[in-house]
This record gives C-alpha cells, sequence and structure tokens, in this order.
C-alpha cells in the first residue's frame, strides 16, 4: 500500500504569485510598460520637455503646458476606456486592443527621438499620444487578471506585478541616468560646446530605448497569456457589430452597477483615496524644491522608490494572505498618512529620503491590492468593462488632491499646510473602504459568471 504523499510547502515562485507561465508572462508587461511611466511621464521626459522643448519660454508656462498636456490624455483615456474595454468584451479581444494600445504608445515615443529644439507643439502632442497608448493598454492588461489568477492567487499575482514593474523600469531608469550624466562613457557627444542636438542625444536616445525596452519584454505575455472567451449568454440578445455590441453591454453594466454594489463602493473608495496617493506622487518633487532639496537628491529619492518598492510589493502581497487585502490596504493608507504628517515638518534632504523609504514600502502594495480586491468582486465575462470603469476612476484620481493642494496654499500662503491637507483623502477613503463586505461582492460576481457559458471556439 503507498503510503500518502507528504504535504509541501508552497514554494518561492508560489509564495510570489509567479508559480506559472501565464502568471509570469502577465507581470512581465508591468515590467515594459513602466519604463514608459518612469522615463517619459515620470522623470527624464519632463525635464526634457521643460528645458530642451520648452527652450525660450518661461518657466511656469512650460509646467503649464506639460500639465494641460497630462490632463488633456486622462481625459481622454477617461472616455474611451470603459467603450473600448466593452469591445474587448464582447469580441474577445483583449490582447489585440492591448496590442493596438502599445503600438500606438511605442510609436510616439520613438518619435520623440526627433523632437527638436523649441518644438513645444509637438512634444506636447506625442506626450499625449505615448500616455494614451501605454494608460489604454492597462486597462486591457488589467482586465486579463481575473482570467488567469484564482481568488486565492490575485492578491499575490497582483502585487508581483507592481514589484516587477518597479525593477523593470528602475534598471532602464539606471541605465538612462547613466549615460545622460556621463555620455562621454557611453560614446555620446560631450564637453562645453556642444550644439542642442548634439546635448539632448543622450535623452532622446532614453526615449528610443523605452520604445524596444517595451516591446521586447510585452513578448510573454502575447505568447503566454491565453485570450479569454466570449461568454454566450452575456451577449445573448445583441445582434450587429462589436462597436453596436459594446454600447449595448455598456449601457447594461452602469445599470447593472446596482447589483454590484460592494465592487461600486470600492471604486468610490479607492477614486478618494488613491487622489491622495496621487496627490503625493505628483507634488512630491514640486513640494521637495519649494523647501530647498536639491535635484541631484529629488532624482535620487525617485530612484529608492522605484528599488525599495519591488521587496515590498512583493510583501503586500505576502501580508493580503494573512490579513486580506482590505486590511493590507487600510495599513498602506495609515503609513501614507504618517507620510503627509512627516512632510509638513520636514526641512533636510535626508527627511526627504526616510519619506521616499515610507512611499516605496506601500505606493505599490496599496495600489496593487486595490487592484485585485476589485478584480475579485466582478464578474470575468465583464472584466474588460469594469476595468474600463476602474481606468476612468483611476485617471480620475490626482484632479483633485492637486487642486486642494493649490488652494490650501493660495488660503494660507504655506506648502506645509497644503501636504497635511491631504490627509483628508486618506480619511475618507478608509470610511469607505471599511463600509465595503469584500465576500458578499465575491460571491454576487460568482453567481453572475455560473450564469454564463463560454461560446465555442
Amino acid at each position: 500500500m503507498t503510503a500518502p504523499a507528504a504535504a509541501t510547502s508552497p514554494g518561492l515562485l508560489e509564495r510570489l504569485g509567479l508559480h506559472r507561465p501565464e502568471l509570469r508572462a502577465w507581470a512581465m508587461y508591468d515590467w515594459a510598460n513602466s519604463a514608459m511611466v518612469v522615463v517619459v511621464m515620470t522623470t527624464i521626459f519632463p525635464i526634457f520637455f521643460s528645458e530642451f522643448a520648452s527652450a525660450g519660454r518661461d518657466g511656469d508656462q512650460a509646467t503649464q503646458d506639460l500639465a494641460l498636456a497630462n490632463s488633456v490624455a486622462m481625459a481622454i483615456v477617461a472616455v474611451l476606456a470603459p467603450i473600448l474595454g466593452a469591445i474587448s468584451d464582447y469580441s474577445s479581444s483583449k490582447k489585440r486592443f492591448l496590442g493596438i494600445s502599445m503600438g500606438i504608445g511605442v510609436a510616439a515615443v520613438t518619435a520623440m527621438f526627433f523632437i527638436e529644439q523649441g518644438d513645444v507643439g509637438l512634444a506636447a502632442t506625442l506626450f499625449v499620444i505615448a500616455i494614451i497608448g501605454a494608460t489604454g493598454s492597462f486597462v486591457f492588461y488589467e482586465a486579463l487578471l481575473p482570467h488567469i489568477a484564482s481568488k486565492a492567487e490575485m492578491d499575490r499575482v497582483s502585487t508581483a506585478g507592481y514589484a516587477i514593474g518597479y525593477l523593470g523600469g528602475g534598471l532602464l531608469l539606471a541605465i538612462n541616468l547613466a549615460w545622460i550624466m556621463q555620455p562621454g562613457w557611453f560614446g555620446f557627444p560631450s564637453g562645453d560646446d556642444l550644439t542642442p542636438a548634439q546635448a539632448s542625444l543622450p535623452a532622446r536616445v532614453a526615449f528610443l530605448s523605452v520604445a524596444v525596452w517595451w516591446i521586447v519584454f510585452s513578448i510573454p505575455l502575447f505568447r503566454r497569456v491565453p485570450e479569454p472567451p466570449r461568454m454566450l449568454e452575456a451577449d445573448e440578445g445583441i445582434s450587429g457589430s462589436a462597436l453596436k455590441g459594446a454600447f449595448v453591454r455598456l449601457g447594461e453594466t452602469l445599470r447593472e452597477l446596482r447589483g454590484y454594489k460592494q465592487a461600486f463602493l470600492m471604486l468610490l473608495a479607492f477614486l478618494i483615496y488613491n487622489d491622495g496617493i496621487q496627490t503625493i506622487i505628483k507634488m512630491a518633487v514640486v513640494y521637495g524644491e519649494s523647501i530647498g532639496i536639491g535635484d541631484n537628491d529629488l532624482i535620487a529619492a525617485i530612484m529608492i522608490v522605484q528599488f525599495v518598492g519591488i521587496p515590498f510589493s512583493f510583501l503586500f502581497g505576502m501580508l493580503a494572505g494573512v490579513l486580506g487585502a482590505k486590511r493590507s490596504i487600510f495599513l498602506g493608507l495609515v503609513v501614507y498618512t504618517g507620510i503627509s504628517i512627516l512632510g509638513y515638518f520636514m526641512t533636510s534632504a535626508t527627511h526627504f529620503y526616510l519619506l521616499a523609504l515610507l512611499v516605496g514600502a506601500v505606493q505599490g502594495g496599496t495600489q496593487a491590492l486595490s487592484r485585485s480586491l476589485f478584480a475579485s468582486m466582478i464578474p470575468r465575462h465583464k472584466s474588460g468593462e469594469f476595468f474600463g470603469f476602474f481606468s476612468v476612476f483611476e485617471k480620475f484620481a490626482g484632479v483633485f488632491g492637486p487642486l486642494i493642494f493649490w488652494f490650501t496654499i493660495e488660503l494660507t500662503g504655506s506648502a506645509r499646510n497644503a501636504i497635511l491637507s491631504v490627509i483628508l483623502f486618506f480619511a475618507i477613503g478608509a470610511i469607505l473602504l471599511a463600509f465595503v463586505k469584500v465576500e458578499e461582492g465575491q460571491r454576487v460576481a460568482r453567481e453572475a459568471e455560473a450564469e454564463t457559458r463560454p461560446v465555442a471556439a
């Protein structure tokens, strides 16, 4: 008689949420896309835009131009995301739409190489298109998550994606900064008498490297992650084109939100507390400059956030397995509240580095668990359109925080008071999150799935 097999503890890859090829391939797209987010959206392009593309213009005007470009891009994605998400569900084409969005973003980033000094119009236009491509592709990327990960795996897989994204974005940023700061070491023109085109070459090549990185490291997703099937009952009674079917389903989803009360409440909570998170991300450098933190210290702090975020994103995934995703998000919001308080008293670069450590510890984990918690409370056959709505709420997050930040400075004359005002978003978001009944939301979503069946290939 054969003895029963001994129970084995989960291996490292399973604890990290990377134990199957399709899970690793899915997470690698975060590695690919994060290069665009870190290099173009956050670090190198904004400086390039201000100092090169906007040469001869007032610095405040350049800042306003870039802010307007950000707002236009997010508004476009917010409008298109639910529609395209519904089309991808109806036509079973999430990967196709992901590829199209990525291609648009890659083309825009590649074209940034040809921006000339003072060409602010082209620079702003390409920046808008690049953001639309990158954030649009993430709608379809995130919509794949509930199709490849089980309920028990979702938190770990989602946080693994963020962790790998931090690593990929941080590595390429480090490489790019090396050749921008020491161009001669890498064969770029160097010295004091460079033409504008020569001086800007390292930064423009950095944009090309983002395009190549984005394409190469997205290949595993397209090869390994299967396209989710179209669900028959979800589309019964709908005829005509995919566009018509998408609008019909989108209308149904808006009406059905009453039946997914917990997922919708989660969206509202996420909208508010993520507004606080995005405000800290967007205003940290400006706030640091306003109190005298040097540029080198600011760049170093960004690198700290990237690399500290790697282990802590994995840690949050494991923590969710013990505390649950909801409690782990609460922990992140408590830390963010402490960050705002510490920011009020900050006076030196050392303090800024400490805040960077704290942000890196909670930023990826809090956002990743928000994604996976929402994914667990939606029916998989509507994941594209539901994550389209998730994207809308995500894009609107960060609009109100900076406005309150600006208003507080206008009212009190102090940026320190403004950093304290962000606590309001964490408090209100946490209160709404407390009312989310996770198990009820998951039960409703699974019951909806049980009523559907996949269309035969």
